[in-house]
């Protein structure tokens, strides 16, 4: 079992995460965890903070000459805004009379933070609550993909819409349909979808998009979208029917509904099978070269809460950024007034940002429950493991039926 755990405030003094059951012998550069952390800030409609933040991630412990030990990896990735908010957040005793924020921003942590947690200042829920958090999951998931990588498994992603705006083609409907290359790697989408500055996959749908966010900042107001992640080489078996907690798309769905303002997580056709007969929803099995496959990919790679085989297909929404610059109504707490919700330095858009997390969550939980099916203690033993399994799941079936 692997689990990860992270700490750090906003503008805290830095974001560490401590990564629990990671094989030993494990190859992982720190250049590696950086190029995912820099995806991560990347995306037109970005606020000022991606301006002064260039994560990179410190290796602490766990890792020896670029190679795991077995043993807890714990990293850590500096706040560089630290130095302007030491004397607001100081772990130490109040040297100044710091004001506090008192007004709650509707679609925010702020009101149920300070209810939940008997605050007398909003400023202890937007710390913790704020999506600069992430960027501890985005390195503690960019291991476990390297992990995932050493067995052929790629995850990957791209932004198929914001603020309504959706491309021509359908990227979507060719992943469900299965018209793939025969060779498919889901890290291929990620590689064109990182050429755009709004991380989609067609010229003239990015163009309409960053003219929709040119109108939303000059409006003060911000735009939210829905993105697909995918994992592509994943084997038949990650998961379990026997009880709730171990379906594999279950864990999938609350890992990426976890992500800061994610709202609704699907897969494969999702809400969409919900319209359709069941002709039309279900794929049908073919054996084709000793194995056996499906024609199309409407589950989304996953039935009965196991992996079948085929790629795990995710698709998201995400709301509109909650901070705006034009803000609606809301009430000042130290008063009980109506009053304008405040303003706090925020993004207009960060749904690309968002698909690169659902990357690192979706990576996290295949390596999870991978490593719950083929698991051991270095990378040798689970190589063998693995090996064994998909060597012989083809026979083993034919065996069993005869």
């Amino acid at each position: 079992m692997i689990r990860f755990l992270t700490a750090g405030e906003s503008h805290g003094k830095a974001l560490t995460v401590i990564i629990d059951g990671i094989p030993s012998n494990l190859r992982i550069e720190k250049e590696y965890l950086n190029y995912h952390l820099k995806r991560r800030q990347a995306g037109y409609g970005r606020g000022l903070r991606m301006k002064i933040e260039s994560d990179s991630a410190e290796i602490l412990s766990g890792i020896r000459f670029q190679k795991t030990l077995g043993s807890p990896i714990s990293l850590l990735i500096n706040n560089k805004d630290w130095e302007n908010w030491k004397e607001i957040l100081s772990p130490g005793l109040e040297t100044r009379r710091i004001e506090n924020v008192t007004i709650p921003r509707p679609g925010h942590a702020d009101l149920v933070g300070i209810s939940k947690f008997n605050y007398a200042d909003i400023r202890n829920s937007i710390e913790r609550s704020s999506a600069r958090e992430t960027a501890a999951r985005v390195a503690a998931g960019s291991v476990a993909r390297k992990f995932l990588e050493e067995f052929n498994i790629f995850i990957g992603s791209y932004v198929e819409s914001i603020g309504g705006e959706f491309s021509d083609e359908s990227i979507f409907e060719n992943l469900v349909m299965n018209r793939i290359p025969k060779n498919f790697s889901a890290w291929n989408l990620s590689i064109e979808a990182d050429k755009s500055d709004v991380r989609v996959l067609d010229k003239n749908h990015e163009s309409r998009i960053i003219s929709k966010i040119k109108k939303a900042k000059k409006n003060g107001d911000t735009l939210g979208g829905t993105f697909v992640v995918t994992a592509s080489g994943v084997p038949t078996g990650l998961g379990s029917f026997m009880q709730y907690d171990l379906r594999l798309d279950a864990e999938i769905a609350s890992a990426v509904m976890s992500i800061n303002a994610v709202k609704a997580v699907s897969i494969g056709t999702g809400f969409e099978s919900a319209l359709r007969t069941g002709s039309e929803s279900h794929d049908e099995i073919i054996k084709k070269r000793d194995k056996l496959t499906r024609i199309t990919n409407r589950a989304g790679g996953i039935e009965g809460g196991i992996s079948n085989g085929m790629p795990v297909i995710v698709r998201a929404a995400m709301k509109p950024i909650a901070t705006l610059m034009k803000p609606i109504g809301s009430v000042d707490l130290s008063t009980m007034k109506n009053i304008e919700a405040r303003r706090e330095r925020s993004d207009f858009v960060a749904v690309p940002a968002c698909a690169v997390i659902a990357e690192s969550m979706l990576a996290w939980i295949i390596a999870k429950h991978f490593l719950i099916k083929f698991g051991g203690d270095s990378m040798e033993e689970i190589n063998d493991n693995y090996n064994n399994y998909t060597r012989k799941l083809y026979s083993r079936i034919k065996k069993n039926f005869r």
